[in-house]
């Protein structure tokens, strides 16, 4: 009885060891103990090596596909240095340019007034021809039969409203072609003011600019001035007079 008691006891303490200590026992791992400072400091390395070997991979794969950083780089600073040199180009064209129109819109300018001066050459010159053949009638006798001659009367308004110039031919014909006119020149001009027609006559009395009315005519010869109406009145036609002691020798009219 004691025997078989004896007997499970160390039966059951056999199998207690092979449970702790055999194949089915608990597996136990022994491990050395490392600061947390090393172990930041491994993965600091191992993260940059990593990162490293990332980045060379990046630009192994980069230059397997043409893209090589440096080539990148080279292109990108050609492309610059032309970038600054088109732009430079530019800036030389842009004051070509700038002269170009300049010098186009002077010549612009001077061709409008060139342009201008011709017609106003044409037009004296026109004017010239016509005075010419009054004067070559008048010397030939052609106009009245004897005494003064007025021809040619224009009147003419200016720049400035108000103002007025007038032009005329003056010749002595017939048997008075070798005597002296010596009288003074006088210009009614007929206005409308305010409704009604007034005459008014130039020189005016103490007019300073008189002594210009006052002429002398042996053969023939070109008279011309100016004379100046209220603001707001209308011109509606003027008379040359030429007067000697007190009398008209010739008239000319001229209706505007």
């Amino acid at each position: 009885m004691h025997r078989s008691d004896a007997a499970s006891r160390i039966a059951l303490i056999l199998r207690r060891l092979r449970g702790r200590f055999g194949i089915s026992a608990p597996r136990v791992a022994v491990r050395t103990h490392i600061p947390w400072y090393w172990r930041g400091l491994a993965i600091v390395v191992m993260s940059a090596a990593a990162l490293a070997l990332a980045g060379w991979i990046y630009d192994t794969g980069r230059r397997f596909a043409g893209f090589d950083s440096s080539v990148s780089a080279q292109e990108v600073a050609a492309l610059r240095a032309r970038m600054q040199e088109l732009e430079s180009e530019l800036v030389r064209l842009r004051s070509v340019a700038d002269a170009s129109e300049s010098k186009l819109q002077i010549e612009q300018t001077t061709l409008r007034q060139l342009t201008g001066q011709v017609g106003t050459l044409e037009q004296e010159n026109a004017r010239l021809k016509e005075d010419l053949a009054a004067f070559e009638n008048l010397a030939r006798g052609e106009g009245k039969a004897g005494g003064l001659v007025l021809s040619r009367l224009r009147v003419e308004p200016t720049a400035t409203p108000g103002q007025y110039r007038f032009h005329l031919v003056v010749a002595m014909t017939g048997a008075n072609k070798s005597s002296e006119f010596n009288g003074m020149l006088k210009i009614v001009a007929t206005l409308q003011q305010g409704g009604k027609d007034v005459m008014m006559e130039f020189p005016t009395p103490n007019d300073p600019a008189s002594a210009q009315y006052q002429v002398t005519i042996r053969h023939f010869r070109k008279l011309e001035g100016g004379f100046s109406v209220p603001p707001g009145a209308r011109l509606k036609s003027v008379e040359a007079r030429l007067i000697q002691g007190g009398g008209v020798k010739a008239t000319q009219n001229v209706v505007l």
